[in-house]
């Protein structure tokens, strides 16, 4: 039997369906989303949840005119299957497919590129300024989650829209938040009155008439809103967006779609800046993502019948780090875990578990969390931040102003460090390396295994000054096995794992064990390769370096990391200093591109980061070298 799903391949297609068959498109396009997902992997809870949304928005307005910006964007899997990507959204979040994210490249009707939250009206806001400039008149919706809301930029934008009185509509679509506490028939009810246009009349004519009240006009009017604002107070939640300038309605039912149409409908004709607060459930349509919409936020691939992952659950480097802190946890009471909206992902269960009264999630929120942490240490304690590496960008400032320039010791455990997969150029994260090393006073520490990382975080809560980070990469263990007990390093000291006569390839981090496997390559072919385990971007072994590049005086740098300013420049930076300047160097790492989505393993070859390519890269680079080497030793012997 034929679909509706078959008959859309654009918004006008939609627009061509009554609304009493768009619960049934939404049935459809759900199964749509389980179906694909389920073998690719991705963001399935929270797509779940906002497809009425998403029907909504292009039923009534008119993309790629009309401007809908995507918080975050991984509730948007509906958005790109109703706006011309039906046919390619199996290939979601695989080499050479779609996005998982909007992506402007990618669709005219992807407005603004998302991947990280609380930017939607931000950026819709400037889209609204941009119109009003160009003496325009289309409409510019936001669509935010609510954990969106945690983070401050939501606010700043909420801030300036309410100050400027420009047309937007933000739409929040709530999954969870104590935001909305009072959800009810009365709530539903009221903002079905306020919106129409009858009630919007009446209420001018009598702002207007009381105005006019001799002598005590402005007073009636003044009260004439508290009482409006009390009876609102009563029936309908937050406030707080009407003081911030915006005509608040809500909250609604989100799945509704026979309240939600008619509501923009009539919104569409309110002038300023507007707030639509939605209620949604999270993961809806499918009843393992109902029942833990966590766990089936972000999903890999699995079996859309038992729910269950296809992939083997192997241990990684998360998890060891979650593990080692708890254990930290056990024996310094000072030490205190703080995370923004990342609890599970960071590896802190097991420590909020453990240690409720020393674990702070404070949301989405990277700024606040570091400097909240910077708060911490100046009154004794022992902060661990565990942020991803992407998300750590956001709160550069603060590592700089609030923690290195006072020299607070805070660990910062950098989770997602490199290549992160099928994610993409929002998530990976290759640049920690270069914007932390330029920071006076900050040590940064690489592990090549489990053990290592164990042992960087020992090292790093005895430091007694100054910040510390620790960048580890999306993968599963090396597989050395970790040791109960843990050792300190000494600071700043590197470590040959495999001796050399032709050259030293210096690795950091996840690129030791390839380094090794890539000399192993390279004896085979007749190349002497020694291997150098860096450990420590900063401080840099200094001495032991200089001393290998005057005995091979050809040195490969690699990491999983831009290179632009990365390790490699840490080399010649250091050589430079020592006069090696003559030494050859290469430098292998990340290109000074934003690399595309896809799976781990296939980017890190494709970036020559594997032992074949780094054997590869050492081939082609020494190869002719040696080979006139031993064409003018052969002459000086005849």
């Amino acid at each position: 039997m034929a679909k509706l799903l078959d008959k859309i391949n654009s918004p006008e297609d939609l627009k061509k369906l009554s609304i009493n068959e768009l619960p049934l498109l939404a049935n459809e396009i759900r199964e749509s989303i389980i179906g694909v997902v389920s073998k690719t992997g991705g963001h399935l809870a929270a797509s779940l949840g906002a497809v009425e949304i998403g029907i909504a928005v292009h039923y009534v307005f008119d993309s790629p005119r009309d401007k809908i910006v995507w918080d975050v964007g991984h509730q948007s899997y509906c958005h790109k299957i109703l706006t011309g990507r039906k046919d390619v959204f199996p290939s979601l979040r695989q080499f050479g497919g779609i996005s998982g994210f909007p992506k402007r490249e990618e669709s005219v009707h992807d407005a603004f590129g998302t991947g990280h939250a609380s930017t939607s009206v931000s950026a819709a806001l400037g889209l609204a300024c941009a119109r009003d400039l160009a003496g325009e008149s289309y409409y510019v919706v936001a669509v935010v989650g609510d954990g969106g809301l945690t983070g401050g930029l939501a606010y700043e934008g909420l801030n300036q829209a309410g100050d400027l009185k420009t047309n937007l509509i933000v739409i929040i679509n709530d999954n969870g938040m104590s935001i909305s506490p009072n959800v009810g028939a009365m709530a539903r009810y009221f903002t079905r009155v306020i919106s129409t246009r009858a009630y919007r009349r009446i209420e001018a004519r009598i702002w207007e008439a009381l105005g006019r009240i001799p002598a005590i006009g402005s007073k009636a009017r003044y009260f004439g809103r508290r009482f409006k604002e009390g009876v609102r107070s009563i029936v309908v939640p937050n406030i707080i967006f009407e003081e911030l300038g915006f005509k608040y309605y809500g909250p609604l039912e989100g799945h509704n779609l026979h309240e939600l149409i008619p509501i923009l409908r009539q919104l569409r004709e309110v002038k300023g800046p507007i707030v639509l607060h939605m209620i949604t459930k999270k993961g809806k349509g499918y009843k393992f993502a109902e029942d833990d919409a966590t766990l089936y936020h972000g999903v890999t691939p699995f079996d859309k019948t038992t729910g269950e992952s296809e992939e083997t659950s192997k241990e990684t480097y998360t998890d060891v780090f979650g593990r080692t802190a708890c254990e930290l946890g056990g024996i310094d009471k000072r030490l205190v875990a703080v995370t923004a909206a990342m609890t599970d992902n960071a590896g802190f269960r097991e420590f909020a578990e453990l240690y409720p009264d020393r674990f702070f999630d404070v949301g989405i929120a990277e700024e606040h969390a570091v400097t909240f942490s910077a708060g911490l240490a100046a009154n004794g304690m022992r902060p661990i931040v565990a942020i991803y590496s992407t998300f750590l960008q956001r709160a550069y400032d603060q590592i700089i102003h609030d923690v290195s320039l006072q020299k607070l010791k805070i660990v910062f455990a950098i989770d997602r460090a490199g290549i992160v997969g099928q994610d993409g150029p929002t998530h990976h994260g290759p640049f920690d390396m270069v914007y932390l090393r330029v920071i006076p006073g900050m040590r940064i520490l690489a592990p090549k295994d489990e053990n290592e990382l164990r042992d960087m975080l020992f090292t790093a809560v005895k430091i007694q000054d100054g910040p510390v980070a620790i960048r580890f990469p999306r993968s599963s263990i090396s597989g050395a096995g970790t040791r109960r007990e843990m050792k300190e390093l000494e600071l700043g000291k590197a470590v040959i794992e495999k001796n050399g006569d032709d050259l030293y390839i210096l690795a950091i981090g996840s690129m030791v064990h390839p380094s090794i496997l890539a000399a192993e390559i390279l004896e085979k072919k007749g190349i002497s390769a020694g291997v150098l385990n860096a450990r420590f971007l900063k401080p840099l072994d200094e001495e032991m370096i200089s001393g290998l590049a005057q005995r091979t005086k050809v040195i490969l740098t690699v990491e999983e990391g831009a290179l632009n300013g990365g390790f490699g420049s840490a080399v010649l930076e250091c050589l430079e200093k020592r006069g090696l300047s003559h030494v050859a160097v290469k430098r292998l790492g990340i290109p000074d591109t934003f690399i595309e989505h896809g799976p781990r393993a296939l980017l890190l070859q494709k970036l020559g980061l594997t032992a074949e390519g780094i054997a590869q890269t050492a081939l082609k680079w020494t190869g002719a070298k040696f080979e006139t080497e031993k064409t003018i030793q052969s002459r000086a012997r005849s």
